[in-house]
């Protein structure tokens, strides 16, 4: 008996790749389904198969696999794309023949959080609902960065995302990372049509993140008077100290912006200038270490205590 039961002859031209699988970055490949060509005897009198693949600009086909495979999935495709596939079926005497061309789009990229989040990051109301509407995606997925579409829109400003987040079931309380709400991002970027949207949707002003800091050492830091004085108003502890060095939200400002503004709201609402930090330091002193010298004043003026001295030798 022959190792193999059919000739390479212009009457047996090759039939085309069958398609399998297809998605958005490949194509899979079958041939030889009839078993004509037998694997008996050593692999030298084998038949063997070359895929081809057109190049659409050159016209030309260039070999992407070959062997004595009758499967092959080609990888690394473009989204939606046409390509164009021949089998080179060569004889162990070398004849060879090709197979009649086969024609096959990959299909649309599948929408991921990838898409999700870009949409939300360029303000796509749209795009936004069309892909929460398709249900592939879920609405809390973090980015790489660990943030949350809402917290990402919080930050933004863009309040009618934060309205489609919330009502399609976000967690307003998740945390990020370095332990930040949605609500702190807000509050330091100053939204405060988001602060209150948030609030209402059950948000909380007790929530820390891991350095102890509420929204309103967030506020303070951001310089936003309007967002502050809402916060105020609406019940936030005023003189809540952070976890790491026992700052509240005036210590903040004494040592990072100095805003005599955001201080004098602090202090309206009850924050006590002469609360002390682990290391025994007042308001006071920091404002004065940080050079703060209009806030220097504006402290004195609000009862500071300067005969206060440093608890720590």
């Amino acid at each position: 008996l022959k190792p193999y039961k059919y000739r390479i002859t212009p009457s047996s031209k090759p039939h085309p790749p069958v398609v399998g699988k297809v998605t958005h970055h490949s194509i899979e490949l079958y041939w030889d389904l009839e078993k004509r060509a037998k694997r008996q005897g050593p692999q030298e009198q084998w038949f063997r198969f070359s895929i081809e693949e057109e190049d659409p600009k050159m016209h030309t086909y260039g070999i992407i696999y070959t062997g004595y495979a009758t499967k092959h999935v080609v990888e690394g495709l473009e989204p939606r794309t046409l390509y164009r596939f021949r089998l080179k079926v060569t004889s162990p005497s070398g004849e060879y023949e090709y197979s009649p061309v086969v024609s096959v789009s990959t299909t649309r990229e599948p929408i991921s959080s990838e898409h999700f989040h870009r949409a939300v990051n360029v303000n796509d109301e749209d795009l936004l609902v069309r892909i929460l509407q398709g249900g592939n995606v879920k609405v809390d997925v973090p980015n790489k960065f660990g943030f949350t579409a809402l917290m990402v829109a919080a930050q933004k400003g863009y309040s009618r995302l934060v309205k489609i987040l919330v009502s399609n079931g976000t967690d307003v309380n998740l945390r990020n990372g370095s332990g930040k709400d949605s609500l702190m991002l807000a509050c330091y970027a100053g939204h405060l049509d988001v602060v209150k949207y948030l609030r209402r949707h059950g948000a909380s002003w007790e929530t820390r993140d891991l350095g102890g800091c509420t929204a309103l050492h967030w506020a303070a830091d951001g310089g936003h008077c309007s967002v502050i004085e809402w916060m105020i108003k609406d019940g936030c502890e005023v003189d809540a100290a952070d976890t790491g060095s026992g700052w509240t939200p005036l210590m903040r400002v004494s040592a990072v912006s100095g805003n005599q503004r955001v201080a004098s709201l602090l202090i309206e609402a009850g924050a006590d200038v002469n609360m002390k930090d682990k290391d025994g330091k007042t308001p006071l002193m920091v404002a004065v270490l940080n050079n703060h010298e209009e806030l220097v004043q504006l402290l004195l003026d609000k009862g500071a205590d300067a005969t206060v001295k440093n608890e720590v030798t």
